[in-house]
């Protein structure tokens, strides 16, 4: 790693099942973990702006990394043979991102996703229930991108149309109204497109993980709750799933809103207004549930989104905990533990080694203490 964030210069072989790292606030623990969230999903948590990533007057940032490669040649051949891969992603305050695998230049970035699974759990996602609902979609949109990371794209293309035709509703053209009018159809008719693409692998992600996370909040609650994930579409989409219809009923919206859209300078309806509901019992967790009941639904989505990924891919992901083992009591860390186990490589990040019970400072562990960017020690037994 090279002038990411406050580091100059970092490289740090992982050994054990579990990475400890320690260090106080703004010295740079979290910092590493957003490194290899980065490298396995191309996006940061904590910034969507690659200029926050680079070090104060320094013009590009580096980040490398090498997992297993299973080169696997098929049900009748010879046994997978596991190769160290290669990746790395460089963040230019001129011209852009370029990825590489192999030390190849790839012409795509989205390439570079999928070797390196990773969930991560931050304390930003004790959020989840009590903050707005873009933070909600944010979740969904990264563990979509776990299922299928041409997701990714998507993505990127919605939010260019969704910003153009957002100035084009404010600004208007000096061309006149019928030029106006054919632009706005041009652009309704890509993002009924996208945005029905949006919409239904949102919807098909989050009925994936409900019975999960159902499962984990009533074991985490002492069978005394009930969870529920409801998709709350930021369009009106009736009937069973299906591209088409949606996609004409999407484009009719549209077409119906440009008034008040254009009054208002702001899309009124698509995948940008989606809510995901999170219901205990009937009522919502965020008006109604307590400060704990809350901690407990944040850590049943993130372990049903980590059996998820593993249940698709049929390897456990990276998993990454930024700070937030203070946030549970003994009982959910020895359960996080437990579901852990040795069958995932788990980076994990607090403030001092007593945030961690007996049990996490194992002889499974490696400890590194981080101080201004930079390695202070290491120790492989805490």
């Amino acid at each position: 790693m090279l002038d990411f964030r406050n580091y100059t210069q970092l490289s740090l072989e992982l050994t054990a099942p579990r990475l400890l790292v320690i260090g106080a606030n703004g010295e740079g623990k979290s910092n590493l973990l957003e490194a290899v969230e980065l490298l396995g999903s191309l996006r940061s948590q904590r910034s969507s702006h690659d200029r926050d990533l680079i070090r104060h007057g320094q013009s590009r940032a580096l980040v490398r990394g090498w997992c297993a490669d299973d080169d696997s040649p098929g049900a009748d051949g010879p046994a997978p043979q596991l190769n160290q891969l290669e990746l790395e992603l460089e963040m230019r305050r001129q011209g852009g991102r370029q990825a590489r695998r192999n030390g190849r230049t790839l012409e795509r970035q989205l390439d570079l996703v999928g070797p390196l699974r990773c969930v991560g759990f931050s304390a930003l996602d004790l959020e989840l229930v009590r903050g707005e609902p873009a933070l909600r979609r944010q979740w969904l949109d990264r563990v979509v991108l776990q299922l299928e990371p041409v997701y990714g794209e998507l993505l990127a293309r919605y939010g260019r149309l969704l910003r153009q035709r957002s100035q084009l509703l404010r600004r208007g053209l000096s061309q006149g109204e019928q030029q106006l009018t054919s632009l706005l159809d041009a652009f309704d008719l890509q993002m009924a497109l996208i945005g029905t693409r949006l919409h239904r692998r949102r919807r098909r992600a989050l009925a994936r993980l409900q019975p999960l996370a159902a499962a984990w909040q009533e074991r985490l609650s002492g069978g005394r709750e009930r969870l529920e994930l409801r998709y709350q579409a930021g369009s009106r989409l009736e009937g069973e799933e299906a591209e088409a219809p949606w996609r004409e009923a999407l484009l009719e919206q549209l077409l119906r809103q440009r008034p008040e859209e254009r009054r208002l300078g702001v899309c009124q309806v698509g995948p940008q207004r989606d809510e995901v509901a999170l219901l205990l019992g009937e009522e919502p967790a965020r008006r109604f549930g307590s400060a704990g009941q809350q901690r407990t639904l944040v850590l049943a989505l993130k372990l049903a989104e980590l059996e998820l990924v593993q249940q698709l891919w049929g390897e456990p992901p990276l998993l990454l905990l930024d700070d937030v083992l203070a946030e549970l009591d003994p009982k959910r860390q020895e359960l996080l533990l437990e579901v852990v186990g040795k069958g995932h490589q788990c980076l994990v990040s607090a403030t001092h080694l007593t945030s961690f019970s007996a049990t996490w400072q194992g002889g499974d562990s490696q400890l590194v203490r981080i101080c201004r960017g930079a390695l202070a020690d290491s120790d492989h037994e805490p």
